[in-house]
């Protein structure tokens, strides 16, 4: 397949290149005035994909790391840095946001731009790590003496298509294929059409290990990539099952017959009409819990989302209300759901309940003065029928989130704000109300979850 209309598309420009740097350099340049006038002892310097030059036209995010010396106290390298970052947002009229990595760093909107300002340690190697965010560096010096100047494009391609089939991202909402492990997957196996050939044939635990080191072994992981820069850590750590599993599935669709649509984010339907068709075609019970975000950012929500989804399902299985698929979203500003559709949605007044062996005559004894003559035996066991406290999913999971709230493993500023307020809907008596574009899409890639891998 012929790549060059594609790579038109996502290539920045020569225009966009030296716009993004030249703004970058200003920024630096502002940084290390502000250093030197403060007396803070700093350097700024460039890092990520803008330095390695393997950005994707019109999504330029610009990091910047504050290098403090190895012997800074952690609170002043925090203060200091995080006063750098704001000063220069402030000098260039942006919008700053604070945000949370190992350690806090700042955010930057400035003109159409996201910057992050980013303190760390100026170390070497990573027998010098002090905080995780220290190895950007490490990185950023290695792709930009390893990766060829005629791999970038290829690395673009990676990127795009990882994109488009929602696999690239490492942060716990996408659960995917970090930058600079797209970037390591190009100087491993030397080209876009090479990743792919491999990824379709990779197994279970993988293991790629570009310098040689031999520590492979010491991670269970589904897809192991040894960092070049510390032999002790796995780069695809984030990656899941479920995005290392679609991107080999897509691998294999694309390989099979490619297509440039395969370039392409899938566009999900904003259709309310449509989408209340498609689930009453269903004839399956969906149930929304709808609850505020909790003051949290995005790194520590989403986590929780998916802690208190598998808990309550966990929950409703148990009971016997079997869920069919399960999920969650946010708009990580005021709303917040999670989405559960059962196979089962009306159960029996009366559930049967096991009890002891008969063998054991002291608990069988304890059983009988416990429920009386309506116990019975079958087999070697006794059991009897205990009243549900709720026949219906909605019953239950109100249930559960008032007196049994406590006892769950949900998580922790989720939980606290159920506790406040909440509201579970009938999945149409949800859709009679408003809903933004960006639920109805949620809805319709919960009833389409396989749309972005298959391609015509």
């Amino acid at each position: 397949m012929d790549y060059t209309r594609i790579l038109k598309r996502i290539k920045p420009t020569k225009k966009e290149k030296e716009k993004v740097t030249d703004f970058a350099k200003k920024l630096i340049k502002t940084i290390n005035q502000t250093a030197k006038q403060k007396n803070i002892k700093a350097k700024a310097t460039l890092v990520g994909s803008i330095a390695k030059g393997t950005w994707l036209a019109g999504e330029a995010d610009i990091d910047i790391f504050l290098k403090f010396p190895l012997n800074t106290p952690q609170e002043k390298l925090k203060k200091e840095g995080l006063k750098l970052g704001y000063e220069c947002i402030k000098k260039f009229k942006g919008r700053p946001e604070e945000r949370y990595a190992s350690h806090p760093y700042v955010t930057g909107h400035i003109k159409e731009y996201k910057v992050d300002f980013v303190p760390c340690y100026d170390i070497k190697d990573a027998s010098q790590l002090k905080s995780a965010v220290d190895r950007t560096i490490l990185h950023t010096r290695y792709i930009k003496k390893n990766l060829k100047k005629e791999q970038i494009k290829e690395v673009l391609l990676l990127k795009k298509f990882m994109k488009a089939i929602k696999a690239y991202g490492s942060e716990f909402k996408v659960g995917g294929f970090a930058g600079y492990l797209c970037e390591l997957l190009i100087i491993e196996y030397g080209n876009f059409q090479g990743v792919l050939k491999a990824a379709s044939q990779w197994k279970k635990g993988q293991i790629i290990d570009i310098e040689g080191y031999g520590t492979g072994r010491n991670f269970e992981d589904p897809l192991i990539v040894i960092d070049p820069t510390d032999k002790n850590r796995n780069v695809a750590s984030p990656l899941t099952q479920q995005k290392l599993s679609e991107f080999i599935i897509a691998t294999r669709n694309f390989l099979e017959n490619p297509k440039p649509g395969y370039f392409q984010e899938i566009e999900y339907s904003k259709d309310k009409k449509e989408i209340q068709k498609k689930f009453k075609e269903r004839e399956s019970k969906c149930l929304i819990l709808e609850f505020k975000m909790p003051k949290v950012p995005p790194d520590t929500l989403y986590p929780q989302l998916k802690k208190s989804m598998d808990t309550l399902v966990s929950h409703l299985s148990r009971e016997g209300f079997k869920t069919n698929r399960s999920s969650y979203w946010s708009d990580e500003k005021k709303n917040a759901l999670i989405i559960f559709e059962f196979e089962t949605w009306k159960l029996p007044r009366y559930r049967k309940h096991m009890g002891p062996r008969i063998w054991s005559r002291k608990h069988a004894k304890r059983f009988h003065k416990k429920y009386g003559d309506k116990i019975w035996v079958q087999d070697d066991r006794l059991f009897v029928e205990k009243k549900r406290k709720a026949t219906k999913p909605d019953s239950y999971l109100k249930n559960l989130l008032g007196e049994k709230i406590e006892q769950l493993g949900l998580g922790k500023h989720i939980k606290k704000q159920l506790k406040k307020e909440y509201k579970i809907l009938d999945i149409n008596e949800y859709l009679k109300n408003r809903q933004p574009p960006e639920v109805l899409e949620f809805l319709d890639e919960f009833l389409n979850p396989g749309k972005h891998l298959f391609r015509s």
